[in-house]
Formats: C-alpha cells, sequence, structure tokens
C-alpha cells in the first residue's frame, strides 16, 4: 500500500486489508507490537461485533472470552448505550464553563450503589488515570508520603500507577519511579501491619484479586483485615476494583464478598460501556473535604475531558443496566458453572495445574515443563513455557475454534477467562469443549509449541 502524503478518510479505513493494518502498525506505530500480534496470528481484522460475537473480515464468528480486560461486561455494541448516546448527541460535549447534569447525574449513581459511605467522585478517562487521581488524593489529604502496594499489583503504565504496579519488567525501564512506593506480599496481613505501624504510610492500594497477577484471590478475610489496619494507622485504603467492579466477581463490587468498604475507590473499565472511555475515583465526603474541600483547592486535580458528557451518559446507561438485568447475579451463577467444568478438566490434563478465579473473572495456569527436553535445552523450553505458554493456548483457541482470550501482564503462564456477563451456559461448554480438544492433542509443552507456530519454535532454538 502505497500512501506517500495520503490524508486517510474513514471510508479508506472501512477497505483496509489485513496486510493494510500491519504495515501501518510496523511504518507508523508499533513494529514490535504488530510482529508478536502476527506470530500467532492474533493480527486479525475483526469488522463486526454485537454482545459475545465478532465476526472477521472473511465472515468467521468468534466467542469473546477476553471481554476487553473486563471493559465489556455489557458485551460488544450494547443497544441501550448506543441509545444513550444517541439522547445527548445534540448536547456539549465539552463546556468548561457550566456545570454538567448528566455528570453530576453519574456521581450521584455511583454514590447509590457504592459500598460504605463513598459519595464523591472525580471523573477521569481511563482506569490509570483513577489510580493517578487515587494516589495523589492520598497525599494531599493525609499529609504523608508512603504508599504501599503488593507484588503482583497492576494498577497501570502512566508514571504513579506504574509506580505501584509489582512487576519489575514494566518499572525497571522506566526507574527511578515516584518516590517513596514499596511493595509487599499480596495476602500478608504482617507484612502490611510491620509498614503501617511506622504511622507515616498515606494509602495503601490493592486490588480485591489481582487479575494481571494470574487471577489471585487472597485469603478469607484478607480485605476485613486491611480495612482494619488502615483505619487503626490512619492509612487511607485504596480498592482499585477496575477489572472487578461492576459485576465481574459475583457482587457488583468485589470488597462487597468481604461487606466492607474502602476509602477510596478506583472504577473504569465497564463504566463506559464498551462504548466510551471513562474512568472514576470516588472517596467518602470526609477524604474529599480534606484533600480539595477549600475553594482554593478545588481545581488541583482536573481532566479536560473527564466527565464529558457522552462518556457520562455511556456510565448512566451502562450501571443502569448492569443492575437492572442483575449482571452480578449471573456471573456468579456462570462463573461457578465455568469454574466445575475447567475443574474436570484439570483432573484430566497434566497441563493444567490450577483453575482459579470468581464470578466471570476465572485463571487457568499451566504445569512447567519437566523432564529430559528442557534439560536439553538448558531450560530453555521452561523459559519459553513461562512467557509463551499461555499464548499458545490462546492462540490455538483463536485458530483453531475461534474463541477470543488472552494471558495475564504479571504471569504469562496463566490465561484468563474473562467474557462479557452476558455470556450464556451453551457459550461456555464451547470453551469447555474446545480446551479439552487442545490439550487431548497436546499432551506437553513442545507438542503445544509446534501446534501453535514453527516460528516461535525457531525462535526458541536459536534459528532464523
Amino acid at each position: 500500500m502505497d500512501t506517500g502524503n495520503q490524508l486517510f478518510t474513514i471510508d479508506d479505513v472501512l477497505e483496509f486489508s489485513r496486510q493494510d493494518v500491519r504495515d501501518l502498525y510496523k511504518e507508523y506505530m508499533n513494529p514490535g507490537l504488530a510482529q508478536m500480534m502476527g506470530l500467532l496470528s492474533f493480527d486479525k481484522r475483526f469488522v463486526k461485533a454485537d454482545g459475545m460475537r465478532v465476526w472477521d473480515e472473511e465472515g468467521n464468528i468468534y466467542l469473546d472470552f477476553l471481554g476487553a480486560y473486563g471493559a465489556l461486561n455489557l458485551g460488544h455494541n450494547p443497544a441501550v448505550v448506543e441509545k444513550a448516546l444517541s439522547q445527548v448527541q445534540a448536547l456539549p460535549n465539552l463546556l468548561q464553563a457550566s456545570l454538567n447534569g448528566m455528570t453530576a447525574a453519574l456521581a450521584h449513581n455511583l454514590a447509590q450503589v457504592t459500598p460504605g459511605l463513598l459519595q464523591r467522585t472525580f471523573f477521569c478517562n481511563s482506569g490509570a488515570e483513577a489510580v493517578e487521581g487515587a494516589l495523589k488524593m492520598a497525599r494531599i489529604a493525609t499529609g504523608r508520603q508512603r504508599l504501599l502496594y503488593c507484588e503482583g499489583a497492576f494498577h497501570g503504565k502512566t508514571f504513579g500507577a506504574l509506580s505501584v504496579t509489582g512487576r519489575s519488567k514494566y518499572q525497571q525501564p522506566f526507574a527511578p519511579l515516584v518516590p517513596g512506593c514499596q511493595a509487599i506480599p499480596y495476602g500478608d496481613v504482617i507484612a502490611l501491619e510491620n509498614e503501617l505501624a511506622r504511622a507515616d504510610v498515606a494509602a495503601f492500594i490493592v486490588e480485591p484479586i489481582q487479575g494481571e497477577g494470574g487471577v489471585i484471590i487472597p485469603p478469607t478475610g484478607y480485605l476485613t483485615k486491611v480495612r482494619e489496619l488502615c483505619s487503626r494507622y490512619g492509612t487511607l485504603f485504596i480498592a482499585d476494583e477496575i477489572q472487578t467492579g461492576f459485576g465481574r466477581t459475583g457482587k457488583l463490587f468485589a470488597c462487597q464478598h468481604e461487606d466492607i468498604a474502602p476509602d477510596i475507590l478506583c472504577v473504569a473499565k465497564s463504566l463506559g460501556g464498551g462504548l466510551m472511555p471513562i474512568g472514576a475515583t470516588i472517596t467518602t465526603s470526609e477524604v474529599w473535604d480534606r484533600a480539595y474541600g477549600p475553594m482554593d483547592r478545588a481545581l488541583l486535580h482536573t481532566s479536560t475531558f473527564g466527565g464529558n458528557t457522552r462518556a457520562v451518559a455511556a456510565g448512566i446507561s451502562a450501571l443502569n443496566a448492569i443492575i437492572e438485568e442483575d449482571l452480578p447475579e449471573r456471573a456468579e451463577r456462570n462463573g461457578q458453572y465455568l469454574l466445575r467444568n475447567l475443574e474436570q478438566l484439570q483432573e484430566k490434563h497434566g497441563l493444567i495445574t490450577e483453575v482459579r478465579g470468581r464470578g466471570l473473572l476465572i485463571g487457568l495456569e499451566f504445569a512447567k515443563p519437566q523432564g529430559l527436553m528442557n534439560r536439553l535445552t538448558k531450560g530453555a523450553v521452561s523459559k519459553f513455557s513461562e512467557e509463551y505458554l499461555g499464548a499458545m493456548v490462546a492462540g490455538e483457541l483463536l485458530n483453531r475454534h475461534h474463541i477470543i482470550t488472552a494471558y495475564t501482564l504479571n504471569n504469562p503462564n496463566v490465561i484468563r477467562l474473562e467474557p462479557p456477563l452476558v455470556v450464556t451456559q451453551d457459550e461456555i461448554d464451547q470453551v469447555i469443549s474446545a480446551l479439552d480438544e487442545i490439550f487431548t492433542r497436546n499432551h506437553s509443552h513442545i507438542q503445544m509449541a509446534l501446534a501453535s507456530t514453527k516460528t516461535v519454535v525457531g525462535s526458541l532454538f536459536g534459528k532464523k
């Protein structure tokens, strides 16, 4: 495709081929990403989406069991959110010299459904921005500097959010990060209290379930103890429910499984109904007033696009639909069904070592390679498996069975099953059948690699 000095129109883009998109990514965006996505044929050109299904340019239909990492709780292109956007299309979308009724209404609605005394909301455009807002709020409200987070955590890749994200692969290239941030083991209340007892921690930020960490569920009672310790030592408890919120785990918010409330709640992803980018940092009146209460502090933290009319209209309609359709209950019921069937697969197939999750946030972890082949390759098979086996299984699901999944960022040996909450048991059965077929056909890591791509295997043994 010779682009020259051409400026593309929407009509042009709608006619792009798969190769056109691949070439543009390599030339103008991220060549490494284009190569990685192409390796396992994850660069298909999808042309239509509705509910659980997406269509490629050849007319093949795929089931989406990735759900945009939790952003598609209502599925693709939900009609109720499309309708809301059409209702506000004539309104000013960005007008800072005013107070926006739509924005105020969504803040009101969130206060009605979030746990505890959470009441004041700052709107932004993404989950990472919601975390940034929470960290800044904690420091200004407490006058303290230190921030605690968990090993294996994922809170985003902007500078502050990255500083409390628990994987060195993402942190080290950008060091030094925000000072005063310290990691502790996830689920370890003794380690938490040892740090909080110093009485200098502004906030402890934690995910009720570590999604990118490999779908890790903490011990029962962990969040209850976190709440107790933070209150005892004057530290703000920040719950990152960006991925677990809005019904994903079988409750509207995962904190409600232990009936506790944080001081600050971060949400995003499915709040936008899968159509608009929106995030929110929600806190109590007490914390907000300590941080931004006086008029001279009211503009210390702002966002040009945060709380724009179309984004909050999508949020109003998405939140109402999730509650009216009782999607948390559906996630609980269908999640238990999926877990039971996956546990049966685990008993049958040795490559699957653990199945864990809650609601419709489920991780499938694979065995590390053992034996002669691993020794002959001086551990290369093991290293390869830890980084790519999840991707290979996801590739098999995509290319042979037309099911979309992905591995978790902080533990690539785990694939996530995170479908829209509108998924049916018949669709779950299709995934179970596909996984059974894959592991019946591929008993070992080498077989899986050979089945997935010769290119990856060639790379493993240094061939070009």
